[in-house]
């Protein structure tokens, strides 16, 4: 297994907390979370393999990314911290917990993508081989502006900035293999884990303009966690962290354990 990259804010004697990015993702996009909205916070936020500057090798399947983030725990000297996962992420951090309940705390998931339609993740397996990029930056810049609501649009740059490259062909692209992208959506296909092993908290962050969630996932976290589950919904899409922001670190803070205010 791997080491993976790890974007780091906060004190080293801050209250651990691992981030876990979606497909197609990277942890630096995390930054204004840990340094505004957490900044008491010890937060580590993974590049998952495949993706940024972590190792791009196969396989990419779940138990690989799992082994891959204990193996980065162990090197960050984390014996239980608490998880934030999004969408890819969010799935990853319920096999996480699945896999090692006893390494966790509690567990945070923002609009995670768990037991989603085969036809979806098909869909959006065939869009991500397709991918052409942008011609030049400033193409990159239109099109990424034209899908962030005007309040978030200052996400923009800072993300073109860290994660865009530009690759052999010519055309900018942001730094994530494609065919371990591939994979994952394949992987966000299955059924929701078995978390009855699990003996900390779960919030579950819904975006409600997004429609990703669903009552598979939700069925088995009350089966499994009973009152340890609690829900809640965020007017906004699934960028939550970007486009939501006050609201999202509202729930999070105290979920955390943190002082409503930073």
């Amino acid at each position: 297994m791997a080491v993976l990259r790890v974007h780091e804010w906060g004190p080293p004697d801050g209250v651990p907390v691992l981030v876990i990015h979606g497909v197609q993702n990277t942890g630096v996009r995390f930054r204004r979370v840990a340094q505004e909205g957490l900044p008491e916070a010890r937060v580590m936020a993974v590049d998952l393999r495949g993706h940024g500057g972590s190792t791009w090798d196969p396989p990419w399947g779940a138990d690989t990314h799992v082994a891959d983030l204990l193996d980065t725990m162990d090197a960050l000297g984390l014996e239980r911290t608490t998880v934030v996962g999004h969408s890819f992420g969010g799935m990853l951090t319920t096999h996480l917990v699945a896999a090692a309940p006893d390494r966790v705390t509690r567990a945070a998931l923002l609009d995670p993508a768990v037991a989603i339609a085969p036809s979806a993740a098909a869909q959006n397996a065939e869009s991500t081989r397709r991918d052409d990029g942008w011609a030049s930056p400033e193409e990159a810049r239109e099109a990424r502006a034209a899908m962030r609501p005007p309040h978030a649009l200052d996400s923009v740059d800072e993300d073109l900035r860290t994660f865009m490259r530009r690759d052999d062909d010519g055309r900018y692209r942001f730094a994530f293999s494609r065919t371990a992208a591939v994979t994952a959506w394949g992987e966000m296909a299955r059924p929701p884990a078995v978390l009855e092993g699990f003996g900390g908290e779960l919030l579950l962050v819904t975006a409600l303009q997004a429609d990703l969630v669903n009552d598979r996932l939700r069925d088995r976290l009350r089966r499994d966690l009973g009152d340890r589950f609690r829900e809640v919904g965020i007017d906004a899409g699934h960028m939550l962290f970007w486009d939501a922001f006050e609201e999202l670190l509202g729930h999070l803070r105290p979920f955390i354990g943190l002082s409503p205010v930073p």
